[in-house]
């Protein structure tokens, strides 16, 4: 079985460092990245098996990388674990409004975990994430 492939995408130097150290030590293969930009292109080149993404980032931010994922047919289904001091409901506020101009609307993330995360619980999210995928190819198969 080969690693599962996490592109982390976050400006906070430690926060890079902290989600790659804990996903490196419990099996997975992180792949980190500094902004939006960055961070698409790196999801393009090794389509990444779950994407960690910060919300707030200067420049391209991960507002922005999260509607491009989503309209791009090819990595849309890459499920997106969103990072952020912002709280949730404030988000997914922020998203609703987003979608009431957009003719095709972008649905919410998979999660959505508060800054600063637990690490216990971002790994059970992200364990989760993966359970689901494997029994989903299992089901597809019969």
């Amino acid at each position: 079985m080969s690693e599962k492939k996490v592109v982390v995408v976050d400006d906070e130097m430690d926060m890079r460092i902290f989600i790659s150290t804990l996903l490196e030590t419990s099996g997975y293969l992180p792949v980190v990245a500094r902004n939006g930009k960055e961070g698409l292109r790196k999801v393009r080149d090794i389509e990444p098996d779950l994407i960690i993404l910060d919300v707030m980032m200067p420049g391209e931010g991960g507002v922005q990388m999260y509607r491009q994922l989503k309209t791009d047919k090819t990595l849309r289904d890459i499920p997106v674990i969103m990072l952020s001091a912002v709280e949730k409901k404030t988000f997914f506020h922020y998203l609703k409004m987003l979608n009431i101009s957009l003719e095709n609307a972008i649905p919410y993330p998979d999660s959505y975990i508060e800054k600063p995360p637990d690490a216990e619980e971002l790994l059970k999210i992200i364990e989760t994430h993966f359970h689901q995928k494997e029994r989903h190819k299992t089901s597809a198969r019969r």
